[in-house]
C-alpha cells in the first residue's frame, strides 16, 4: 500500500448498517415505533416514562442479537484497510493513522474487526448508572426494576446512548483526529444532525481531501471533493481498494 495519506478518519452513519438490516424504527411521520422521539431519545422522556424507554431499547437490543443482523462488506472492508494501512507504518516517519467515527449504536464495526473506533452516540450493548456513570455490559432486557451492579439500587440502570439535548461522546478525541486529517470519508450519512454535520468543515479546514460515499447526496453532498453514490456494500470496498 502506497498512498500519500497518513491521517484517515471516516464517519459513518445509519446508511452503512442498513444494509445489515439494522431497522431505523423511524417512520415517514417522524415517529420510532409509535412514539414521539422525544419520548424515547431523551433525558426528559426517560423520566417521565422509563418504562417505555426500557421497552424500547430491549427491541433495538433484540434485533441486534437475535434476528440475524450481521457486519455486511461495507464494515468489513473498513476493517482489513485499518488493518493494512497501520500494519504498514514501521517507524515515526511512516505513522499511519486511521480513526473511525461512528453515529450508529450498534457493534457491527467491532464485530467486523475495526480497532481504533468512537462511538459518539453511545452503545446499545451497554448500559450505565445515572448516578456513578460507570459503563456495564448488556445483552439482556432492562427495566425500572433492574438493579445496578455498582450502587446495587433500582432505576438507576438507563441504555448507554446519547440521547437529544446530550453531548455525544469522545469529543476530544474526534475533534484532535479532525484537525489532523489529510482525508476525510463520510459513508452513509445525512449531514442532518449537528455535531457530525459540521466534521466535514473540520476536515476541509486542515487541508484534508474529503469524500462522500453514500446512497445519496447528503446536505454537504456537493462540497466533498469527491462524491460516490449507490449501495455502501458496493461502494466502501471499491472505493477502499482504489486507494491501495
Amino acid at each position: 500500500m502506497n498512498m500519500p495519506f497518513k491521517k484517515i478518519v471516516v464517519l459513518t452513519g445509519a446508511g452503512i448498517s442498513a444494509e445489515s438490516g439494522i431497522k431505523t424504527f423511524r417512520a415517514s411521520d417522524g415517529l420510532w415505533e409509535d412514539h414521539r422521539i422525544e419520548d424515547v431519545a431523551s433525558p426528559e422522556g426517560f423520566a417521565r416514562d422509563p418504562k417505555t424507554v426500557h421497552r424500547f431499547y430491549n427491541l433495538r437490543r433484540d434485533q441486534l442479537i437475535n434476528q440475524g443482523v450481521e457486519p455486511n462488506t461495507a464494515h468489513l472492508s473498513l476493517a482489513e484497510f485499518e488493518g493494512k494501512f497501520t500494519a504498514q507504518s514501521t517507524d515515526e516517519s511512516s505513522n499511519n493513522q486511521f480513526t473511525l467515527i461512528t453515529q450508529n449504536i450498534d457493534d457491527l464495526h467491532e464485530r467486523a474487526g475495526s480497532k481504533n473506533l468512537f462511538h459518539m452516540h453511545g452503545e446499545l450493548l451497554k448500559i450505565r448508572c445515572k448516578h456513578t456513570e460507570k459503563i456495564f455490559p448488556c445483552r439482556e432486557n432492562t427495566s425500572i426494576e433492574s438493579v445496578c451492579e455498582c450502587c446495587s439500587e433500582l432505576g438507576n440502570l438507563r441504555p448507554h446512548v446519547v440521547w437529544f439535548g446530550e453531548m455525544p461522546l469522545y469529543m476530544d478525541e474526534i475533534y484532535r483526529s479532525l484537525q489532523q486529517c489529510d482525508l476525510f470519508i463520510a459513508i452513509g450519512t445525512s449531514g442532518n444532525v449537528y455535531p457530525a454535520a459540521g466534521f466535514f468543515e473540520l476536515a476541509e479546514a486542515a487541508g484534508a481531501h474529503t469524500v462522500e460515499l453514500n446512497l445519496e447526496p447528503s446536505n454537504n453532498g456537493s462540497r466533498f471533493k469527491e462524491q460516490i453514490y449507490g449501495p455502501a456494500s458496493e461502494i466502501v470496498p471499491q472505493y477502499l481498494n482504489s486507494l491501495i
